[in-house]
């Protein structure tokens, strides 16, 4: 490896005498840089987000970005001299742990060409120290939502906190919020469909922005990259010492999977899909598990009920409250409260689920290079 980078780093000592044009488009590249934005920001008041920002990469050291913690396989590669110019980049970015093994970087890759080309072009539209491509490249729109901040929308201040404070209480701090704060955190969806939102998506639809927004941390089908969840498959394993808990495994409700999209995905872009975009990556989740066969189905509120996941009947309600214990409301023991000396009956196994590259603790939990 280390002959490979001092090799990009001579590289680039070319490149930054003498440029090379990409023939990149930059529009193009924006749509391919949704693929990276889960992590990566770039544009307007970028910051570093799961992976460092991307403003002015072209010219950078590897690991460069002061407050950001790299993995130590990339600080080690700036160390060594790799430079981020047209050429390293589109190598790394063709197969990331191909080029520096260690890295976070848990994307796979991208194989075309033409991707390549435009998001290298859109990328030096950032770069004041890109080597001319952008130059022939049409600028990305301003107004898309990618990255680039649009200016917020005039609206009218929804509270006043200085003079609304709250009387009483322990330390007499904070306010009673607004019915308009609570609304726009109160968006769980419950089983029985109760905060769903109008709306609908075909599974046709998921796959495209499953492609764009999922793919890159859970696989084109759900396989999981690395050690990314898995999302699909897993039948019948539930009775295994390694069970396989997917969302056609094992998951009780549907409502969940729509819940946690909508709320928590995709990772490091939190709540930047539509309705309409999550009822599509649900459906088309429903598709990856074999749990609907026609890429035309469409999946709104009218019939999100009718679906069933396969492991809900083996979910109970939590009934400790009807246990004696509690029903009676005694006290909780405390000490001694088993006969016998204390014996370690299973051990956490499987608590990390984040991905990491096993061993470096300088590098952030899920984090990216």
């Amino acid at each position: 490896m280390l002959k490979s980078l001092k090799a990009l780093s001579l590289g680039t000592v070319l490149v930054a005498l003498a440029s090379t044009a990409t023939a990149g488009d930059a529009a193009k590249g924006e749509k391919v840089f949704k693929k990276c934005q889960a992590c990566h920001a770039v544009g307007d008041g970028a910051k570093n987000k799961v992976g460092p920002h991307l403003n002015d990469l072209f010219g950078r050291s590897a690991g460069e970005i002061d407050g950001y913690k790299y993995s130590n396989a990339m600080v080690k590669a700036g160390e060594d001299g790799l430079v981020w110019d047209m050429e390293t980049t589109r190598t790394y970015l063709v197969k990331p742990k191909a080029m520096i093994k260690g890295t976070k970087m848990a994307f796979a890759g991208l194989r075309k060409d033409a991707d390549l080309d435009n998001i290298l072009a859109y990328l030096a539209t950032y770069s004041e120290n890109a080597d001319g491509g952008s130059e022939q490249s049409e600028a990305p729109s301003q107004d898309n939502g990618t990255q680039v901040t649009a200016a917020p929308a005039a609206t009218e201040p929804v509270a006043a906190a200085v003079s609304n404070t709250r009387d009483g209480g322990v330390f007499g701090l904070g306010r009673v919020a607004l019915a308009e704060e609570v609304a726009s955190w109160d968006i769980d969806i419950r089983p029985d469909g109760q905060g769903l939102p109008e709306g609908s998506g075909t599974v046709a639809d998921g796959e495209v922005l499953y492609t764009d927004n999922c793919a890159m941390c859970h696989g084109d089908f759900g396989e999981a990259v690395d050690r990314w969840p898995v999302l699909a498959g897993g039948h019948d394993t539930l009775t295994d010492d390694r069970p396989e808990k997917t969302i056609g495994s094992y998951w009780p409700y549907l409502s969940t999977v729509y819940d946690y999209v909508r709320r928590a995905m995709p990772f490091g872009n939190a709540r930047s899909l539509s309705d309409d975009e999550v009822y599509a990556i649900t459906a088309y989740l429903l598709y990856l598990n074999d749990l609907v066969d026609d890429e035309e189905f469409e999946l709104s509120k009218d019939n999100f009920l009718d679906i069933r996941l396969p492991n809900e009947e083996n979910f109970i309600a939590d009934d400790r409250a009807e246990e004696v214990h509690y029903a009676e409301k005694g006290e909780p023991c405390m000490t001694d409260c088993k006969p016998g000396p204390v014996e370690i009956t299973m051990r956490a196994r499987i608590l990390d689920v984040t991905p990491d590259d096993g061993g470096d603790d300088n590098a952030g939990v899920g984090a990216v290079d």
